[in-house]
């Protein structure tokens, strides 16, 4: 089994939908490769973090010294 369907069965054990849990898995895969070049770490490694924040995301959890992204500043309808 390749990996990107690995985790879009693991996506679909979490509740997705399994055309959702496909692109939730490309998605994944994607910014792991991101995050990697960006950091300098191994993909694998990248990869093992996110997964982390989805199963703990999931559960309700929030990990130890996860910072949000910043939110884009709101339009005004002015």
């Amino acid at each position: 089994m390749k990996e990107q369907e690995q985790l879009a069965k693991l996506c679909e054990r979490l509740g997705a939908p399994p055309g959702q849990a496909a692109v939730m898995a490309a998605q994944l895969l994607k910014r792991a490769e991101q995050i990697a070049l960006e950091r300098g770490i191994p993909r694998e490694q990248a990869l093992e973090k996110l997964l982390e924040l989805v199963v703990r995301g999931h559960a309700g959890e929030v990990p130890e010294g996860f910072v949000p992204p910043p939110r884009p500043p709101r339009s005004s309808g002015a």
